[in-house]
């Protein structure tokens, strides 16, 4: 459990999960009017530190440098987001509501508070908490009985571990917001490869050679007279000659031709991105210098 002692160290400190996962980190600490304890750590979370989530104290505890939490982060992540109200308190409404989220138990925590002969938190807790831290009521505001911000006033802690008004101090503090920019991967598309087949036709002409009969005539003649005489006179006869050709013969054969593959590369751009933020101004008024100054 976070303690009032511990409410300074734990700001801006990295928020774990009970399985070991950070969530985010500590911004403001939320006390409770009636007894000055811290009730709920609000955690800012997310790529841009956009999202705010608040857990329970009474979970959380300072381990080394960080705090742990005893709920899984995505549960934190899953809280119900809370509208403060215009003083910045917790609205009872939007408490009643975290309770219900962390399982806690609303009624029972307020009958602690509110145990009869005055001694449950709401009717000590405040007055014990600040004798120690030596103050007085007058400039606080007012509460009903109840337990860890019953009454929904609870203010956010600041740079002195408490930020609730009246505390003794000539200085304030000037906040402003400011862009976080940064940048998130997200899918932008897909790409594959895809194998499939088409047919297409071929020409290819084919050299091709073929016997063609050819009639030669020769005289008679004395170096081959005697093989032209060498037969009867006359008679009938025939001779056969048996011709060639070449014909083209198509087949087909599968060979590899080339790889393809997908690749990737990383191509650096840039791009403008704008967002409203705001910033406090301090007004000082009265006899300072002669005139009022803002700042």
């Amino acid at each position: 459990m976070i303690t009032q002692d511990q409410v300074r160290t734990v700001l801006d400190q990295d928020v774990y999960d009970i399985n070991g996962e950070k969530i985010g980190e500590v911004k403001h600490v939320y006390l409770d009017d009636a007894t000055g304890r811290p009730t709920w750590l609000c955690v800012r979370s997310g790529l841009l530190g956009m999202r705010e989530r608040f857990v329970p104290t009474q979970a959380a505890d300072v381990v080394a440098d960080h705090v742990e939490v005893g709920y899984a982060k995505e549960r934190v992540k899953d809280a119900p987001g809370v509208d403060l109200g215009p003083d910045g308190h917790l609205p009872p409404e939007e408490e009643r509501e975290l309770y219900r989220y962390y399982d806690l138990d609303w009624e029972t925590s307020w009958r602690q508070a509110n145990r009869p002969g005055g001694d449950g938190w709401a009717h000590t807790g405040g007055e014990r908490e600040r004798e120690r831290l030596g103050r007085t009521d007058a400039g606080l505001p007012g509460h009903t009985a109840g337990t860890a911000g019953a009454d929904g006033t609870a203010w956010p802690a600041g740079a002195d571990g408490t930020g609730r008004p009246g505390h003794a101090d000539d200085a304030m503090t000037r906040s402003e917001e400011q862009l976080a920019v940064g940048t998130e991967e997200h899918e932008a598309g897909r790409a594959r490869l895809h194998k499939y087949v088409v047919t297409e036709e071929r020409r290819v002409d084919v050299p091709v050679t073929r016997e063609e009969v050819r009639v030669e005539r020769e005289p008679i003649t004395d170096a081959n007279r005697e093989a032209a005489l060498s037969g009867p006179d006359l008679r009938e006869s025939e001779h056969e000659v048996t011709l060639h050709e070449e014909r083209p013969v198509v087949d087909k054969r599968t060979v590899p031709v080339e790889r393809v593959r997908l690749d990737k590369q990383r191509v650096a751009d840039e791009e403008t991105v704008s967002g409203q933020v705001r910033k406090e101004r301090i007004d000082v008024e009265g006899d300072v210098d002669g005139s009022g100054r803002t700042f």
